[in-house]
């Protein structure tokens, strides 16, 4: 009666015993299983976000072929986007750092073009930068533009833009080496060339305002332009085999009166109302010279079989408010926001037709390998900077003796230094991304 079953005695007191020891070992394993699921959480381990970390860690990865192949792939996806970018729309921002030049360190601008020195007395326009819709655009590094134009020969042709554009470039890689004028003819000086002993590389600059045969107008004598619109201007088209590059200039000239010819023949005129001849517009004359400059190019090349890049610039807007020759002046000092102006009209038309001329060099130039055809898309963010030409100031103080009825307005070229550097900035980018190619 008093006796007790062991194992109605003494269970109770082994299972507490029994539970006790699970509790104690289910603690740390609890606590090790909760670790590791907040590790795994916080761990990138998932393709997904590999793709949107802001640091891939594959790239420290010596284990797995997958991930250098994923790292492979973005690091080329990255450089493809940087010399794919869109250098053309954009807008002007605020950069206190300034050019990279002044009239006291570079010595190849124009007295015209000085526009400090000529009395200019504001200078805000010197603070702005062009910023890409689609990336930054670099600050112009002379190094970089020298190495790889070492032993090499570059032909700016064209109007006065290319100098211009010429100049510009000669001035901001004057800042790391110096250029020599080692060939100029005459006083006009429309044909210069400079050599940097540095690099053993030449630029040379040929005055060829229709870059197709013909005879310009002039203020004493005929006041219209003959052009030859199916042959190539050998001034400079002789010395194409000793190109290795070509910067191609045109527009301006092309607006004003001209007779074209095409296999000797009048082919109409534009404002010569005087002559019995068929009245065109110059889209389709403009269209022609292009045509034609560009085909012997690559007809000169293919008959010697050697290659060469040929980069012809777009139309850069003129900002006369009123007619050129008739006290037309430019006198703003800011840039026009990118909502305030698109480009239109005239300016759209020759940009288009240049595009279009490009692109059709491009499939000739296919066939034969060698020649490479691009475009420097300058309309838009020269159209932006009615503040960047000289105007008044092309001349020296102008307003020196009081303010006269009539003074010359400059508002086709630019100040140096000023926006046109800019043109040069993505002249560099081009010429990297031809690098790699």
């Amino acid at each position: 009666m008093g006796s007790t079953n062991p194992f109605n005695d003494n269970p109770p007191s082994i299972i507490r015993r029994i539970f006790h020891l699970i509790l104690y070992a289910l603690l740390p394993i609890s606590l090790l299983c909760l670790y590791f699921n907040l590790f795994y959480l916080v761990t990138p381990s998932s393709p997904t976000h590999f793709l949107h970390s802001t640091t891939i860690s594959t790239y420290h990865s010596s284990i797995s072929s997958s991930h250098h192949s994923t790292s492979s792939i973005a690091k080329n996806k990255t450089y493809a986007y940087k010399n794919s970018c869109d250098y053309s729309n954009g807008d002007w921002i605020s950069d206190m750092r300034g050019p990279l030049y002044n009239v006291t360190t570079c010595g190849t601008i124009k007295e015209s073009e000085k526009c400090i020195t000529n009395g200019r007395p504001d200078l805000g326009y010197l603070y702005w930068r062009w910023k890409p819709n689609q990336c930054n655009l670099p600050r112009f590094e002379p190094n970089t533009f020298l190495k790889l134009i070492k032993n090499k020969h570059i032909a700016f042709v064209g109007d006065s833009l290319a100098r211009n554009q010429l100049e510009s470039l000669l001035c901001m890689l004057s800042t790391t080496s110096t250029p020599y004028l080692v060939y100029q003819n005459g006083k006009d000086k429309k044909f210069r060339r400079w050599h940097f002993p540095s690099h053993n590389a030449n630029f040379s600059l040929y005055w060829s305002p229709f870059l197709v045969h013909g005879v310009e107008r002039t203020n004493e004598g005929q006041y219209y332009n003959t052009m030859f619109l199916d042959i190539v201007n050998e001034k400079w088209a002789k010395d194409i085999n000793q190109m290795d590059l070509i910067v191609i200039s045109i527009g301006h000239w092309f607006l004003l009166p001209s007779i074209y010819y095409e296999n000797d023949l009048v082919i109409g005129s534009l404002n010569c109302p005087e002559f019995n001849h068929t009245q065109m517009d110059f889209y389709v004359p403009l269209r022609k010279a292009l045509r034609t400059t560009l085909n012997s190019i690559i007809e000169r090349k293919q008959d010697k079989g050697s290659g060469i890049d040929v980069i012809v610039k777009t139309f850069s807007p003129a900002h006369f408010e009123g007619d050129w020759n008739k006290a037309g002046t430019c006198s703003k000092t800011k840039p026009y926001r990118k909502e305030e102006k698109i480009v239109e009209g005239m300016d759209s038309e020759i940009r288009k037709i240049e595009i279009e001329e490009v692109e059709s060099a491009k499939l000739k130039a296919n066939e034969f390998g060698g020649i490479r055809f691009e475009v420097l898309d300058v309309t838009k963010l020269a159209l932006l900077r009615p503040d960047g030409h000289p105007g008044a100031y092309m001349n020296y103080f102008p307003f020196a003796k009081g303010v006269s009825k009539y003074v010359q307005n400059d508002c086709v070229h630019w100040c140096l230094p000023g926006p046109i550097d800019t043109w040069n900035e993505i002249f560099l980018e081009i010429m990297k991304k031809r690098e790699v190619q």
